[in-house]
């Protein structure tokens, strides 16, 4: 079993930053796959960007040179460093992990980009 709590959502303008967390109640070196996902308003639920556990990352087209994904392994904890947002970003942001080859799902962060 391993839980996931996502937080560091909010209100921001356009153009603006956040930096989302999620914290993990395992060691985050054995979750060997963590990713953010998002369900953006009129959208399925979609992949945002991963990192495997050996580091290595992939991101969504939209997202490739706005956001960052890493894992802070010193704190168990996997970030998401978010810039140049838009209104189009808003929605709720999900961590997910893969654990013994069963994914785990958070209960979501809001976001909101607006002016």
């Amino acid at each position: 079993q391993v839980q996931l709590v996502e937080s560091g959502g909010g209100l921001v303008q356009p153009g603006g930053s956040l930096r989302l967390s999620c914290a993990t109640s395992r060691d985050i070196a054995v979750i060997r796959g963590m990713g953010w996902y998002r369900q953006v308003p009129g959208k399925q639920r979609e992949w945002v960007a991963s990192v495997v556990s050996g580091g290595a990352t992939n991101y969504a087209d939209f997202v490739k040179g706005r956001f960052t994904i890493w894992r802070d392994n010193a704190n168990s904890r996997l970030t998401l460093e978010m810039n140049s947002l838009e209104p189009e970003d808003t929605g709720v942001y999900y961590c997910r992990g893969t654990y013994r080859d069963r994914d785990y799902w958070g209960q979501g962060t809001q976001v909101t980009v607006s002016s």
